[in-house]
């Protein structure tokens, strides 16, 4: 069967892929098509004043990449970095920015219809950012809207031109 008769199968289909990784304890899960690379945790140029969860930068093929480590970020795990750190490059719009997880999972095709929405937590946690929740076999994956994440002004990450 052709690439491009794969692709329209699985577009009729209903079904996105979603790349999962850990933190901590916890699985998410984040659209494939906004990744551009997996690769190992390097050290970062750390930037004055950022908050903790910015690491910092990295400079990859003459591009200045903003890298967040998630496990900051979500208050989940200890943030050690080891051999088993990876960073994901993402590619949202006009922006790469990398984030720092614990490690790799998978990538999985879901139908919109497995994913279930997140409960409300009211004023305590902020959900804004989670499209709903999977039930895979014997674990629950958290599904990240990375782009509506990355992009938001709390993480102050946007560009003047990309929220013009």
């Amino acid at each position: 069967m052709s690439e491009a008769m794969e692709e329209q199968d699985f577009i009729a289909s209903g079904q996105q892929e979603f790349l999962t990784f850990t933190l901590g304890e916890e699985e998410y899960a984040i659209d494939i098509l906004k990744v551009q690379e997996i690769r190992g945790y390097d050290g970062v140029t750390r930037i004055a004043n950022t908050p903790d969860y910015i690491k910092g930068v990295i400079n990859m093929r003459g591009v200045i990449v903003p890298v967040v480590d998630m496990r900051l970020k979500f208050h989940v795990g200890e943030a050690t970095y080891n051999q088993f750190t990876v960073m994901i490059i993402l590619n949202l719009g006009a922006r790469v920015v990398g984030m720092v997880v614990d490690g790799v999972s998978d990538v999985v095709a879901l139908d919109a219809e497995q994913i279930r929405p997140a409960p409300e937590f009211g004023a305590a946690l902020d959900t804004q950012y989670i499209k709903g929740l999977v039930s895979m076999e014997d674990r629950m994956v958290i599904v990240v809207d990375i782009e509506r994440l990355m992009t938001s002004q709390e993480m102050g990450l946007v560009d003047a031109v990309a929220s013009a």
